[in-house]
């Protein structure tokens, strides 16, 4: 059966389970966008303020529901707003498929109206991109791409379809995608079973991987059965209930103190899934002083890349984890979890009614479920939310990890809501942060999504505030905002409810008074030189961590 390229394009998403999508229309993605209006019984698309509200709102998506999140938008400037969102994605193994329009096939590369390389763009950060010249390489295209992004380590694939490959016609069939096959091949484990075998102190550092491979039952077992602690990477933080008593919390710069002093006294660290950042080893040559690593990841390029583990096993880490649990029997370490439980006790501070980023975080999860889904932003809230927040389940915490996108928090909330059917949704966000893209405030409304926005609002760039303060003699150079914008104003011009808050007894009021629909902006007053602590300072290690202000 004959079938344009539009139709090829919303058969396959359909044969991929693409039930939402976002984006934004233009001239070059017309063909398409008329074809999603017809198809509207099978396809629901979000149209957002911006395309970078839709490319993190399909990020959001595809974290919370585990499905390739796609995003669409027109040529040239369309495209590049989409930039940011595919980096972010990339850098965090998010899968998703961005369809970009772009002018007629012999139009390329003769600088036309709102003609943009995109796919040259964007190469640095995506798995793969392609650029369809002829309508009958699409459907293999489309199937590729969805394959490309969900296989291995996850990621973004950019398809850019002109639009006369749009309007064009050939034989589809409409076929199913064919299912992948699993990872079979598991590395050899001897050399990491002699290793556990012979530790006395393990500890487990678990990251993002472990959540994408579906893992999160066998590294509880793992733990349990060696008696180890687990610390948590920031992508990584929902991998393991903070209710479990061998969770220890984030590792890293501001990671918990006992996360941070137990990963540096193991005589053994098994990684699963995560790529050791900057942030999270610090001084690479004393995180690795007097401990085996064990690294276990499905990206053989992780492997050595940023620290020099001593036994590399490059696989599926529920795979590997099912097959070590077989060979391993229980080890008990009654000395080690005594220690472990004494450093715990550093992280437990005395309750207090003050107007705290702790207790702000903490009085709005205690008027959550478990399996509500939280956002943030970037910056010093970001920080305090990882501390204090105790995530239950996993697939509840959006946030942007490698590439640190201010901005990004409202439309990966809007995503990650809508992938649970409107299910209530937090956001911690900043003054700074939230300035970025507001404007999706429009969307969340127009979606009647029951968004909580907790806005702490401290008039500066927290982050950039504490570091200046720290390691630059408290010149607050550009970190000062004296903007004049009235939150609560802003939100119910928006159409959403807008509350101030002062105090935790204000705070509680308004999260009493939630409606039922749409968003709400509450606009917490904090002070700008609360710090975030525990912190390592950059390049050092658990000699130099921080504790309080110095």
């Amino acid at each position: 059966m004959k079938r344009t390229g539009a139709q090829i394009i919303v058969d396959q998403l359909c044969a991929h389970g693409a039930t939402t999508v976002f984006g934004y229309p233009g001239g070059q993605i017309l063909p398409l966008y008329d074809e999603l209006y017809q198809n509207a019984h099978r396809i629901q698309h979000v149209i957002t303020a911006h395309e970078q509200g839709a490319a993190h709102a399909a990020d959001g998506y595809a974290r919370v529901s585990g499905k390739t999140g796609v995003v669409i938008a027109t040529s040239g400037p369309g495209a590049t707003n989409l930039v940011t969102g595919i980096a972010n994605a990339y850098m965090d193994s998010v899968p998703m498929v961005a369809i970009t329009g772009n002018v007629a096939v012999p139009l390329l590369g003769k600088d036309s109206f709102q003609e943009v390389d995109i796919a040259g763009i964007t190469q640095p950060v995506v798995k793969h991109n392609f650029v369809v010249r002829e309508v009958e390489e699409l459907e293999h295209i489309l199937q590729e791409a969805f394959r490309i992004a969900t296989s291995g380590r996850k990621g973004p694939v950019l398809v850019d379809v002109p639009k006369s490959v749009q309007t064009d016609t050939c034989e589809s069939s409409a076929s199913q995608p064919k299912k992948m096959a699993a990872l079979r091949t598991l590395p050899d484990l001897s050399e990491a079973l002699r290793a556990i075998r012979q530790c006395k102190k393990p500890y487990i550092y678990a990251g993002g991987g472990v959540i994408a491979a579906g893992a999160e039952a066998e590294l509880r077992a793992l733990s349990q059965r060696l008696s180890a602690p687990v610390g948590l990477s920031m992508m990584g933080l929902t991998a393991m209930s903070a209710d479990d008593p061998l969770n220890l919390g984030m590792c890293g710069m501001h990671g918990t103190y006992a996360a941070t002093v137990a990963q540096s006294e193991c005589d053994l660290m098994i990684a699963l899934g995560v790529r050791f950042s900057d942030r999270a080893t610090g001084n690479v040559k004393e995180y690795l002083k007097d401990r085996v690593i064990i690294h276990v990841d499905i990206d053989l390029a992780e492997m050595g890349k940023n620290v020099a583990s001593h036994i590399d096993l490059c696989g599926d880490v529920k795979a590997v984890l099912a097959a070590l649990l077989q060979a391993l029997p229980p080890m008990g370490n009654d000395a080690w979890l005594a220690r472990i439980q004494e450093l715990k006790q550093r992280d437990v501070f005395p309750e207090s009614r003050d107007f705290t980023p702790q207790n702000i975080i903490e009085t709005v999860n205690r008027f959550c479920d478990g399996d509500t889904v939280v956002a943030t932003d970037v910056g010093q809230h970001q920080m305090w939310t990882m501390l204090y927040y105790r995530f239950r389940q996993p697939r509840t915490l959006l946030t942007s990890g490698g590439l640190g996108t201010m901005g990004y928090g409202l439309g990966a909330a809007i995503g990650g809501c809508m992938a649970r059917n409107g299910q209530r949704t937090v956001l911690f966000t900043s003054d700074g942060s939230f300035g970025m893209n507001l404007n999706e405030l429009a969307t969340a409304v127009s979606q009647e999504l029951p968004i909580v926005i907790v806005l702490l609002n401290n008039g500066v760039l927290g982050m950039v505030r504490q570091w200046q303060t720290m390691f630059f003699g408290e010149r607050h150079s550009q970190s000062t905002l004296k903007r004049k914008t009235d939150f609560v104003a802003l939100a119910k011009a928006f159409g959403a409810e807008g509350f101030r808050a002062a105090s935790l007894s204000e705070l509680e009021d308004a999260l009493q008074k939630l409606p039922p629909n749409g968003p709400v902006v509450i606009d917490c007053q904090i002070d700008r030189d609360e710090m975030v602590y525990p912190m390592v300072p950059p390049g050092g290690s658990v000699k130099n961590i921080l504790t309080r202000r110095i």
